[in-house]
């Protein structure tokens, strides 16, 4: 049987699971920007669109926080539907435990891309500060991964953060992957900065891949741009709302985006960069960073990617451990 044709069928199969007009399905659209599950899109005759993500099978290689993402960001977008912001609604989720399917609502508008002029860009992202301002105040019953991905949620953020820091490390050792400094060092250096996170004491809703890629743009005929939706929860955690802060400045610094931080701060978000909070802040860039070098492995990337992540992220993740390192002013 041909991918198409398989995707074809697992589609009909999945709508009609749902309730939903299988024999209204005209086009099944792989959509790419995704790096571990399947991503279809379903176009059906009355124009409804839907998103259909199916789940490797378990002997994929991957990270140990990835096992069950799809559990994570049903989680999400039940929690961005509670917060009121804009992102897909879930319609069905099931299927094979061994490949589980996740079925949602397609949002409107494609990648924020460098198209926009500065005119469009400071109102869109004090926009998107306002609605990660209402995602923040969703909280969880616990730290950590609701995936169970790493063990059930934890009553305390330092517990459930050396739990995620442990794991990636554990999988950089394992795939062997090219870390800029060994991994037993980079666990040393995070390990001594752990008891920052105690004043972490409710866990919030937290995307952590909210970069350019997961925020869709609608730009109607004759109108502004507008957010159409946040889409790829999958990696969500409940934690510490500063830790969205990295991807949302992916490889920057979140302080320079000032239309962000007033929508933030508009909408009721708490933020100072203190240095308790800049510290935290290089925790959760040291763990990205950590997760974007040990995924090289699995993922086979090639050599231009293996370059890039090389030259660009490790010296990133070099100056998140050596801020950790600094001592505390007195």
């Amino acid at each position: 049987m041909g991918e198409s044709t398989q995707s074809w069928e697992r589609a009909r199969q999945v709508l009609e699971e749902a309730g939903l007009p299988a024999d209204l399905l005209t086009r099944v659209r792989p959509l790419t920007g995704g790096t571990y599950n399947t991503v279809e899109e379903l176009l059906l005759a009355d124009g409804s669109r839907y998103v259909l993500k199916v789940a490797p099978a378990p002997t994929v290689p991957g990270l140990r926080y990835e096992s069950r993402l799809l559990v994570s960001e049903v989680e999400f977008y039940r929690a961005a539907a509670e917060a009121g912001v804009t992102a897909p609604h879930v319609v069905a989720f099931g299927g094979d435990t061994a490949a589980p399917r996740l079925l949602m609502t397609a949002c409107p508008g494609d990648p924020w891309n460098g198209s926009l002029t500065e005119l469009e860009r400071a109102p869109l992202r004090t926009e998107l500060g306002r609605q990660v301002a209402r995602l923040h105040r969703v909280t969880g019953p616990g730290f950590g991964y609701p995936s169970g991905a790493l063990g059930p949620l934890v009553p305390d953020w330092r517990t459930a953060f050396a739990a995620m820091i442990e794991a990636v490390l554990d999988d950089a050792r394992r795939y062997r992957a090219r870390l800029p400094r060994p991994a037993d060092e980079v666990a040393r250096t995070i390990q001594a900065a752990l008891p920052a996170l105690d004043e972490v004491t409710t866990p919030c809703l937290v995307h952590f891949d909210l970069w350019d890629g997961n925020i869709l743009l609608e730009r109607p005929v004759g109108e502004q741009p507008r957010i159409g939706g946040l889409i790829d929860g999958e990696r969500m955690f409940w934690g510490d709302p500063l830790a969205d802060f990295v991807s949302l400045a992916l490889l920057g610094d979140i302080k320079k985006d000032e239309a962000f931080l007033a929508g933030y701060r508009e909408a009721g978000g708490r933020l100072e960069f203190d240095a308790p909070a800049r510290l935290r802040l290089a925790l959760y860039r040291a763990y990205l960073y950590l997760i974007m070098l040990a995924e090289t492995v699995p993922r086979a990337v090639d050599a231009d990617k293996e370059r890039w992540v090389q030259e660009v992220v490790a010296p990133e993740l070099v100056a998140a451990l050596e801020e950790i390192e600094e001592p505390a002013p007195v």
